[in-house]
């Protein structure tokens, strides 16, 4: 039986197959061009909106101060949408760690405190996250502090950590002192009491020797003779004076009979008492009772300033024993007994007139 020949599927295709092939493949390009071309203007929005989102102003709505912790990048884009600078979510968070990696070669994130303005933006945060300046705090000791009193400011302080080990009475310098977040406060405290060592030796080289001979022998005794005209008074002009009075009465072994050393005793080291002192008081058993030892007590009774201790090295001139206060904030000083009773009786009588 005759077979039919096998089509022919190699055949040339005829003019009109031909034609819409070609236009098939046309269409196809085409199609690809407008795609890529579509893909390729979205690419360039993303870019563009991301650098709007890069520059735009934040949503900060105040100048914030914030501390960026240690431990990575998560915890700082935490700390930064937990205080507003960056905006909440996911988005965000992927945009700024994109960010910060386009932008790596510019510096590495710093943990610190530091202070963002309002409105700021992303470029501006990484810049202040890599180049600011941390936000500084000060703590002041005011002269005539005891260690005591300073120990409760240390460990009061914002921005400070760790614990203080103990602080020697007079040791540290009164001064404004400015730190950091996360300084060690015995970091903090090495400073205080190094520029306290510093100004005695510096004082004490130059002090007046013929004035201090046989009585102020070492430096420490010198930072003990501070402290007391430090409590004293407060007039700079009287502070030689009080310290030639201390000086003459130690040459003639007088006890010196000063109120702050009692006071001192009495505080356990606070050196304020919430009442006036009594007789009683000056009777009570203390190492530091000036009217019951005779001598310097055994140790300062606060951190003396630098006008404290310059005026115990370089004492005024004179032969006066006693002072008494004026009530008007100085005090009269007085070379006999009978001219400091006759001082006490006129700030009795002033004091009762200014009670009427």
């Amino acid at each position: 039986m005759a077979q039919e020949p096998a089509s022919d599927t190699s055949r040339k295709q005829g003019p009109e197959e031909e034609s819409g092939s070609r236009a098939r493949k046309r269409f196809r390009l085409l199609t690809k061009g407008r795609v890529f071309a579509l893909l390729l203007a979205a690419a360039g929005g993303t870019v563009f909106a991301g650098y709007g989102h890069y520059t735009d102003p934040g949503p900060l709505q105040t100048e914030r101060v914030v501390v960026i912790p240690k431990g990575g990048t998560g915890r700082v884009i935490e700390a930064l949408q937990e205080n507003g600078i960056l905006a909440r979510g996911g988005v965000s968070s992927l945009f700024f760690k994109v960010a910060m990696y386009a932008t790596r070669s510019q510096g590495a994130i710093h943990a610190a405190e530091l202070k963002f303005p309002e409105r700021v933006s992303m470029a501006h945060s990484l810049e202040i996250l890599r180049h600011g300046h941390p936000v500084t705090h000060s703590l002041t000791v005011a002269e005539g502090l005891t260690a005591k009193r300073i120990r409760t400011l240390l460990m009061q302080a914002p921005a400070l950590q760790g614990d203080l080990p103990t602080i020697g009475e007079g040791q540290v310098a009164p001064q404004t002192f400015f730190y950091v977040w996360g300084m060690e406060r015995q970091a903090l405290l090495h400073h205080m009491t190094e520029l306290m060592g510093k100004t005695l030796q510096a004082i004490w080289e130059q002090r007046d020797q013929a004035a201090l001979q046989g009585v102020i022998t070492t430096p420490e005794q010198l930072l003990i003779l501070a402290s007391l005209v430090e409590r004293e008074t407060s007039l700079a002009e009287e502070r030689p004076q009080i310290a030639r009075v201390f000086l003459n009465r130690l040459k003639q072994g007088m006890k010196l009979q000063t109120d702050p050393t009692v006071i001192y005793g009495l505080s356990d080291g606070d050196g304020v008492l919430p009442r006036p002192l009594t007789h009683e008081d000056l009777q009570t058993e203390s190492p530091y009772n000036s009217y019951l030892h005779p001598g310097l007590p055994p140790g300062p009774i606060c951190s003396p300033g630098r006008e404290s201790l310059e005026a115990a090295a370089h004492p005024a001139s004179g032969n006066a024993l006693y002072f008494v206060a004026t009530g008007h904030g100085g005090h009269n000083f007085a070379h006999t007994l009978a001219e400091q009773t006759d001082n006490v009786r006129a700030y009795r009588r002033m004091k009762k007139a200014a009670a009427q």
